[in-house]
């Protein structure tokens, strides 16, 4: 997971997306990403590729309306 967050909030400001970015206690790293349908589905893309820094086993893709998230990509 190490520089992860940082990689994900990079690849989502050059997508043009807003939302965040937050570690869970479990180990899990929450995305939410909102923007076109499209441009979401490029994010997850990028996270399938298995190039980002850290280990990703897993991707679950929950596609909903956007809740109009303020500007820019947060990491908590």
């Amino acid at each position: 997971r190490v520089g992860f967050r940082w990689w994900i909030r990079c690849r989502a400001l050059e997508l043009g997306l807003t939302g965040s970015v937050t570690n869970k206690h479990d180990g899990r790293v929450h995305i939410i990403a909102e923007g076109p349908r499209e441009i979401c589905e490029r994010l997850v893309s990028l996270v399938r590729q298995g190039k980002t820094p850290g280990r990703v086993d897993v991707v679950v893709e929950n596609f909903s309306p956007a809740r109009g998230r303020a500007g820019g990509f947060h990491i908590r």
